[in-house]
């Protein structure tokens, strides 16, 4: 699909409010910038006062996308030096790795050591002191140890005498088609009547998002040789070349063997044996109801590269054939925009849109905020 899908939000009952200011963003856990796309759909103007992640794909993403130098970037949150923008910022936004509150996950919680990175979030709000913070992650976080590492954390945010708001929020209730249902937590420096936006009426589906890939059997490498020719090494040596500008030195027998030029057309078609895998419904202690074609999405998630099966991820169904989601419909099941460059593989794509924020969402909550009315 050419055309750009427009994936905004309207609240009758709320009127858009932009700031007659430059908003001053701190990012934390920054990912590929889901509140700066929010900012640019809104049209509001910001400015970046400092990001942060310790992923270097995250970074070549968000270096392509925004505008933001070396000094600014930190590649470990613990550097940050909260005191140094003290009255400085705006709004903090971000959300530390889901991994240890997720169901999905082992939920080590605050004791899994990616789960006490929520104290550095906490410590720099602390040091800032932003008029605003907003903190997400997963519904799971609610439940973990009887909601008592929910109440800890509810309580640090209190302690730093933040007046907080919190709530789930569904994607699919904010005019993208995803069953993603996150926990916000929103904390003002000072007393403000803030109300969480009201649901709207889902209008469109995941297929409105889809990209027109064509499929033809005839020239489908089975997996084995789809392996063989996206190896580091096979490319490094030149053996084989994938959507290459100029072609290599063709072989009498380059239909017999994988090695010479590559499109990738068709590398999200599922392979027999992989199909096979997808639609099962599951063995032993795991077993789920193997949709595919669903109009709302399931919630992506950060491991989509390594597919599973069709009762946890997403798949299309093409004739006979399946295919996985691309990047490109990822990110638009986030609500991020066509123009969103990609510059790191499909591998880390999926990653990157699966562990971000839902635009759309963040829009929501910004559209029930006066800025000018901030203090």
């Amino acid at each position: 699909m050419n055309k750009e899908i427009q994936l905004s939000i309207f609240n009758k009952n709320i009127k858009n409010r932009a700031p007659t200011k430059t908003i001053r963003l701190g990012s934390l856990f920054s990912g590929i910038g889901a509140i700066e796309q929010a900012f640019q759909k809104l049209k509001y103007d910001y400015e970046i006062s400092f990001a942060s992640d310790n992923d270097k794909f995250v970074k070549q993403s968000y270096f392509a996308n925004y505008k933001i130098s070396e000094n600014k970037w930190f590649d470990d949150v613990k550097k940050i030096d909260g005191k140094k923008f003290k009255y400085k910022i705006d709004i903090i936004v971000g959300g530390a790795p889901c991994q240890p509150f997720s169901m999905v996950g082992k939920r080590g919680g605050l004791a899994d050591t990616r789960g006490t990175l929520f104290y550095d979030f906490a410590r720099i709000v602390k040091d800032s002191r932003p008029k605003i913070f907003i903190y997400e992650n997963v519904k799971g976080l609610l439940s973990l140890q009887k909601g008592n590492t929910f109440q800890t954390i509810l309580k640090a945010f209190q302690d730093l005498n933040y007046d907080i708001h919190y709530s789930l929020l569904n994607a699919k209730d904010f005019g993208v088609p995803q069953n993603r249902e996150r926990l916000f937590l929103i904390g003002f420096r000072n007393k403000y009547n803030f109300f969480f936006p009201e649901k709207q009426k889902l209008k469109i589906k995941m297929q409105n998002l889809l990209e027109k890939i064509e499929f033809n059997s005839k020239y489908k490498l089975p997996e084995k040789g789809v392996k063989f020719v996206t190896s580091d090494k096979n490319l490094k040596k030149r053996y084989t070349q994938i959507n290459g500008d100029v072609a290599l030195c063709q072989k009498s027998n380059q239909q017999f063997n994988w090695h010479g030029d590559f499109i990738d057309q068709n590398k999200y078609f599922l392979s027999d044996k992989v199909k096979k895998y997808v639609l099962s419904p599951g063995t032993k202690n795991f077993y789920s109801k193997p949709q595919i074609d669903l109009e709302i999405a399931r919630p992506l998630v950060s491991t989509m590269h390594k597919m599973h099966r069709a009762g946890v991820d997403n798949y299309i169904s093409y004739g006979e054939n399946i295919r996985k989601l691309t990047p490109r419909e990822c990110l638009r099941l986030m609500g991020f925009p066509n123009k969103f460059k990609q510059v790191v593989s499909d591998t880390q794509m999926y990653r990157q849109a699966g562990n971000s924020i839902v635009v759309n969402v963040l829009i929501s909550l910004l559209k029930q905020i006066d800025f000018d009315k901030i203090k």
